[in-house]
């Protein structure tokens, strides 16, 4: 029977095995060298000490006037056996110099020779040493005693290794107790940590968090939308390849810890990320993109960041503005076909009356009248899809009543334009001027206007008018619209290209922003002033040569 696979122990669980084995070293290692130095500082004290007591012996002037009796023992043996016991050392032994004990803690051993080197201290040194005597091993100081400059005598004072050893040890159980508590004190620590960072890793080990960090990168790559994550601060804490490209943010630029307001992006983009509240599908343009974006804040008792979703809308939008034309021409020639048809049976009805000289006459003036801009329009602009862009705004402008002209110096030779400059830019920012013109001209409350006095048309014909002029000299594309409508106000000037500004009530105000974008991708510039009709008149410029990028102006 196979046994069940055994799950690695998680990363917190083996940190807090490390731990304590690391704390459980370390404290062992500090107790080692605090036995050890405890153990040579008590054999140096000790050292000390004994050597205090032999040189204040060998220097008492009774010790030397002990020594010049007839029994030098009767007189010593007293007064060393005091300062033995005054000191706490082991012994004191006072011998002459052939090293016959005159004392001894052991009276028996009164008058044997003493157990020990001499020969430093009878030639006058002071010398420190381990030694095995009568009583035991000890640590014992020899020193010569002087009387005048003659060496009468010599002290020999000691304490026995045993009693070292015995202070160490009491030493060592204070100092066991004390590690003992630093390893309780550290477990518990370590314990405290990693209960937190095994809630934080969610009791995951290494490996599964290393996959878990590889399947993130991986996903964070390989996902089309933009991912963005921002922090409490309103920092950068994640990007993702496709947000870095819709936010238009370079990919060798450090992003990591810049807040929003340092990405330079359009105010209304940059309030949408900044908001404390959701924000679901909205439509926002960048230098270059229309992007959708979503945000969600993280809430965990406080604050925490954003989490942030962009989509790419720019084809998308394009597409659509495509199909609304698709559509305005579709219902254009519907139009035209109806009226096509009223004027045939006009014909018709005109020769059945047999009034033939008047039909001639009245089909040959709106055939006229139909081929007059067509042949204004081909002849004057040989590039096929602003020509068919034309003709079809046209067809549109004059179901709405709105009379649409190609100015006189109108001028695009066939190859004059680059394969660089997109066509799909071209119909966006001729398609949206002219529409906006049209609904201007004809409502007399321009789409991107505020109202303001009408001025009627030049030569009193008084019908709404847009003008076209389409030029291309070599250098730049010069498009410009203008229209016989309101016109818009000095203090709207600087607000009609941002995103949903518009009269025409919400879901409006797109066209003139993605115009002022596709002249911005294309390097070119976009002005705004006055027509000569009255209404507004824009002014699109675009380099054929070099496309340097140049500041677009209101």
């Amino acid at each position: 029977m196979r046994l069940p696979r055994t799950r690695p122990r998680s990363l917190a669980g083996q940190l807090f095995a490390m731990q304590v084995v690391l704390i459980a070293a370390v404290v062992a290692g500090c107790a080692v060298f605090a036995y050890v130095s405890g153990s040579a500082q008590a054999e140096e004290t000790a050292a000390r000490q004994v050597r205090v007591a032999a040189l204040a012996v060998a220097d008492s002037p009774s010790v030397r006037e002990g020594i010049r009796t007839p029994d030098p023992s009767a007189v010593l043996q007293p007064y060393a056996e005091r300062v033995r016991r005054d000191t706490g050392i082991a012994f004191v032994t006072i011998m002459d110099t052939e090293r016959r004990r005159w004392t001894h803690p052991d009276t028996s051993q009164i008058g044997d020779t003493f157990l020990g080197n001499t020969a430093k201290a009878l030639r006058g040194q002071t010398f420190t040493e381990t030694y095995t005597g009568t009583l035991g091993p000890s640590i014992r100081v020899v020193t010569p005693v002087r009387d005048g400059e003659r060496i009468v005598g010599l002290v020999s004072a000691g304490i026995t290794v045993d009693r070292v050893s015995s202070q160490v040890r009491e030493q060592l159980g204070a100092l066991a107790l004390a590690a003992g508590g630093a390893l309780a004190l550290g477990g518990i620590g370590t314990y405290v940590i990693n209960a937190r960072l095994r809630r934080h890793t969610h009791g995951m080990n290494a490996a599964e968090l290393s996959r878990l960090h590889d399947y993130h990168q991986a996903t964070l790559h390989a996902v089309r939308e933009g991912l963005l994550m921002l922090d409490g601060q309103r920092r950068i804490a994640l990007i993702n390849d496709a947000g870095r490209e819709l936010l238009g943010i370079a990919p060798e630029a450090e992003a990591l810890g810049r807040t929003v307001d340092e990405l330079a992006l359009p105010a209304p983009l940059t309030g949408a990320l900044l908001a404390s509240e959701a924000r679901v599908d909205e439509l926002h343009l960048t230098a270059e993109r229309v992007v959708v974006v979503n945000t969600r804040p993280v809430v965990g008792g406080e604050r925490r960041g954003t989490v942030v979703t962009l989509r790419d809308h720019t084809e998308l939008q394009a597409l659509t503005g495509e199909l609304d034309s698709e559509r305005g021409f579709t219902q254009a020639l519907r139009s035209q076909a109806h009226e096509a048809a009223n004027r045939l049976h006009t014909v018709v009805s005109l020769i059945e009356l047999g009034r033939v000289e008047e039909a001639v006459e009245f089909a040959t003036a709106e055939l006229e009248l139909a081929q007059v801009l067509t042949d204004r329009v081909v002849g004057a602009v040989e590039e096929p899809v602003l020509a068919a862009l034309l003709l079809g705004k046209a067809a549109q402008a004059n179901e709405r009543g709105v009379e649409l002209e190609l100015a006189e110096d109108s001028l695009i030779d066939d190859g004059a334009l680059p394969d660089s400059l997109a066509q799909r830019d071209l119909v966006t920012i001729l398609g949206n001027l002219i529409d906006n013109a049209v609904e201007a001209a004809s409502d007399g409350d321009a789409a991107v206007a505020v109202p303001a006095p009408r001025t009627a048309s030049p030569g009193g014909a008084g019908r709404a008018r847009v003008t076209v002029t389409a030029l291309a000299d070599g250098r730049e594309l010069l498009l410009r619209v203008s229209d016989s409508g309101a016109g818009i106000g000095p203090e709207e000037a600087d607000e009609v290209f941002r995103r949903g500004w518009s009269t025409h009530g919400a879901g409006r105000g797109l066209g003139l922003a993605l115009v002022r974008q596709a002249a911005h991708r294309n390097g070119g510039s976009v002005e705004l002033d006055r027509a000569p009709e009255g209404g507004a008149r824009f002014t699109v410029r675009l380099p054929l040569g070099d496309r340097t990028a140049t500041e677009v102006t209101a």
